[in-house]
């Protein structure tokens, strides 16, 4: 086994917390509930091996206190939405994040009460002020398989065309927006090359087949 990169590792911590807190969701056994928790106190010495938390006490109250009951408890990957916009010019619509200065393409989380089409349209104009319409789902995205994110996250990337609106970047979320085009990119621009359809959206001739992470060994 060659050497282990610290993403792989922060997704073993999460896989192991997601499995503990779940049993705990869902078990009715006090033997059950004792054994889940011994497990959340090795993932809280992990984190804090790893650099998260002041504490292995505090880590562990935090595991234990975002258990749920049943259904509710069931942990999964939060879900965000991202909006590819491709403008007749064959340009992309970008921003620059506030937080980190790299240029991205627009991203949320999903709202509750959207869809996740509208999610869309609703982060695109609350982040550059431009209208677009959801033209077809380009992909599905891991965020800490793709080792964009440090938290379990899928991320349903839209490929979508403007309608109107008027560039006008969000004053806290964003430092920036901007049309750019294949070859113009911001040297800073995260989190495409790696992605398939960077090259294929540009072609404005036929839509990209959706794509997915595959699954690994």
């Amino acid at each position: 086994m060659g050497a282990v990169s610290s993403g792989e590792v922060e997704g073993w911590i999460a896989a192991l917390s997601a499995i503990a807190r779940t049993g705990l969701a869902f078990t009715e056994s006090l033997y059950e509930h004792e054994r889940y928790e011994e497990i959340l106190k090795v993932v809280a010495k992990m984190e804090l091996a790893a650099g998260k938390g002041e504490s292995v006490e505090g880590n562990l109250l935090g595991l234990i206190a975002g258990v749920g009951r049943g259904v509710a408890g069931y942990v999964t990957p939060k879900c965000a939405v991202g909006a590819v916009v491709v403008d007749s010019e064959r340009r992309i619509l970008l921003v620059q994040r506030s937080d980190s200065g790299v240029w991205l393409y627009p991203t949320g989380w999903a709202d509750v009460g959207y869809s996740a089409a509208e999610v869309v349209v609703k982060e695109v104009k609350e982040e550059t002020g431009i209208d677009v319409e959801p033209v077809s789902l380009l992909g599905v995205v891991d965020g800490m398989q793709r080792g964009f994110t440090s938290i379990p996250m899928y991320s349903m990337v839209f490929l979508c065309k403007p309608t109107g609106g008027e560039l006008v970047p969000h004053p806290l979320e964003t430092s920036g927006a901007g049309w750019f085009s294949l070859d113009d990119l911001p040297p800073t621009v995260a989190y495409l090359a790696g992605l398939p359809w960077l090259r294929r959206i540009f072609d404005l001739s036929h839509e990209p087949a959706p794509f997915f992470d595959p699954p690994r060994d």
